[in-house]
């Protein structure tokens, strides 16, 4: 199936072709059916020669109902823009022209009607002109009467060929289908319709509007039940849930869109307007139509506080419109989102830098990680993005520039915190998280490069396992030392003098550059392995003097040795005056 709007001037026939081409009634209400205007969004549908069905979504001309006209037509990528031969080009064929273009609409179709009340030619020749500066320069054009049937032929025909050139929408795309018309039916409750550009709607699916979740309990397109419907595709939804929907509002894919009220943009003015916005604007978007307050931020850039949350992405165009009256024209620029979830203003010169980086933003990925350094590949989705390869960590993304620099500030900060916190062993990771502002601390970790490495949920570097140096070349002399006589360690005094306290010692305990044996005994690590094998060498069982003499060490230095050895399975008790030695020796 394929959609299309019409678009033109009051009273120049779109309802009566629409009813040509159809056979079908688009003025639904029995108003517009007696004055003979259209009011409301009007739909109906056929069947092309080749086969292929379109659907027309009907729209008014009159320029009091210009907000309903552009509901019609924000979803809608394809016009059929009329004008008729006894009138030709009028007001309302200006301003629906120039919403067209705002809205980026260059595909369609030219239909000048009433060819049976005056020359087509003239009116022909005029709109093609117009449409040419509006960007629908390639609209085939054709002339009918809808009264008497000339050229609805041809007009089908040329349809024919319009549709068969559109592209294929994708149908995996995340939907978002935007409500134009809301009603109830008894017995089966909230009816909702709109044009689903893309993706895929079936019975029983989930969607939310405004974050609420609602059910699709039965579906129909085009007056005939479905169970399933892809882009583009007119829809009737019949709706459970406790949220009450109504025109403007949209039907989304949970988590694939970015539910906003706050966005930067580029902004295009409209054709014929060359001042400054006003502050106070209406922003329309699909089928919406949303008070904004307008935010310049310099050049071409600036942000838009939307009156509520509305499902965006990246890329989206809005067109803003004077809701006055008093102004012309009263569609005045396009705003194209260029952030859905920009950050916040709050230093001098905040607005300026923002405008300077904005100035130079592309539609991607790449592009909002500059601005926001690091997001969620779930949050680079939900902005309507494709993944900028692999992720850093997990599935977070960073800016490659800022993702280098906090490797060089990580480093920094465990210097600095080994300066300032020398008897500590490295660096906490939440403390360093705390200084890189980073949300995860998995993200640390995976900063941590050679020589930084992490220890006992600390970062420590270098070889000295993250001692200061000044304890690390106390812990160096006191090898030097050891050296001879490994297993004599020590007296508290002489420990002092070589710059290793309490403090200190325990420090390097920490490190795994010392080991503590008992209070105020260290040795040099593996120390105990090294006296288990001089013991294995002993005859066994052994007695505490006979270790001390083979260890050439003090009694003050044996027993806790000895004790600890026990402890460590080295050795073991066979009286109180004899050990075994278990490894190493029979």
């Amino acid at each position: 199936m394929h959609v299309i709007a019409t678009a033109g001037h009051v009273d120049h026939g779109k309802s009566t072709l629409v009813r040509a081409l159809t056979g079908m009634e688009p003025d639904r209400l029995e108003e517009e059916r007696r004055r003979g205007l259209t009011i409301e969004l009007g739909h109906a549908w056929t069947a092309l020669p080749s086969g292929e069905r379109i659907a027309f979504v009907d729209v008014p001309g009159h320029e009091r109902f210009l907000g309903t006209m552009l509901a019609g037509v924000g979803p809608v990528p394809v016009v059929m823009f009329v004008v008729a031969a006894d009138e030709g080009w009028m007001p309302q064929s200006e301003e629906h022209l120039v919403a067209l273009e705002t809205l980026g609409v260059r595909l369609g179709l030219l239909v000048v009607t009433r060819a049976d009340l005056a020359d087509p030619g003239p009116a022909l020749l005029d709109a093609r002109a117009r449409l040419a500066r509006g960007g629908l320069g390639q609209a085939e054009a054709l002339a009918v009467s809808g009264r008497t049937g000339e050229g609805l032929a041809e007009l089908r025909a040329a349809l024919d060929r319009l549709v068969a050139g559109l592209p294929a929408p994708d149908p995996g795309a995340p939907v978002r289908l935007w409500i134009d018309r809301v009603f109830s039916v008894r017995g089966s409750g909230t009816v909702v319709t709109g044009t689903l550009p893309a993706g895929r709607v079936s019975t029983g699916d989930e969607l939310e509007i405004d974050g609420e979740a609602v059910r699709i309990r039965a579906m129909e397109s085009l007056k005939e039940p479905v169970d399933s419907a892809t882009g583009v595709a007119r829809v009737a939804l019949n709706l459970r849930g406790r949220v009450a929907p109504e025109r403007g509002r949209a039907l989304v894919t949970a988590g694939a869109w970015t539910s906003t009220d706050l966005v930067d943009v580029r902004i295009h003015a409209a054709p014929g307007f060359d001042g400054p916005l006003p502050r106070r604007l209406t922003a329309h978007i699909g089928s919406a139509a949303i008070t904004c307050d307008v935010r310049p931020l310099g050049g071409q850039v600036a942000r838009l506080r939307l009156g509520r949350r509305v499902p965006l992405h990246l890329g989206d165009l809005l067109l803003l419109r004077d809701p006055g009256g008093h102004r012309a024209p009263r569609v005045l620029a396009g705003a194209r989102v260029l952030d859905p979830r920009p950050p916040d203003l709050v230093r001098r010169g905040a607005a300026r830098a923002r405008a300077t980086q904005l100035a130079a933003a592309t539609l991607d990925a790449e592009s909002l990680l500059r601005v926001h350094r690091l997001l969620r590949g779930e949050q680079l989705l939900a902005m309507g993005c494709d993944l900028p390869g692999p992720p850093v960590e997990g599935d977070w993304y960073a800016d490659p520039a800022h993702w280098s620099r906090l490797g060089e500030r990580l480093a920094e900060a465990v210097r600095r915190h080994g300066d300032d916190h020398p008897l500590e062993r490295g660096m906490p990771l939440e403390a360093a998280r705390h200084e890189l502002e980073l949300p995860d601390r998995r993200l640390v970790t995976a900063l941590i490069r050679p020589p930084l490495e992490t220890a006992g949920g600390r970062i420590v570097s270098g070889p000295s396992g993250g001692l200061p140096a000044s304890v690390a070349g106390a812990v160096q002399r006191l090898a030097a030392e050891l050296s001879e006589h490994p297993f004599l360690a020590p007296e508290a005094g002489r420990l002092t003098t070589l710059g290793l306290g309490s403090r200190e010692v325990a420090a390097a305990v920490r490190a795994g550059a010392l080991l503590r044996v008992a209070d105020g005994i260290v040795l040099l690590p593996g120390a105990d392995a090294r006296a288990a094998a001089v013991l294995a060498e002993l005859p066994q069982p052994f007695t505490v003097s006979q270790a001390k003499v083979a260890l050439g060490t003090s009694r003050r230095v044996a027993v806790p040795l000895l004790e600890h050895l026990d402890r460590r399975g080295f050795t073991e008790r066979v009286d109180d005056y004899l050990r075994i030695c278990r490894v190493g020796g029979s």
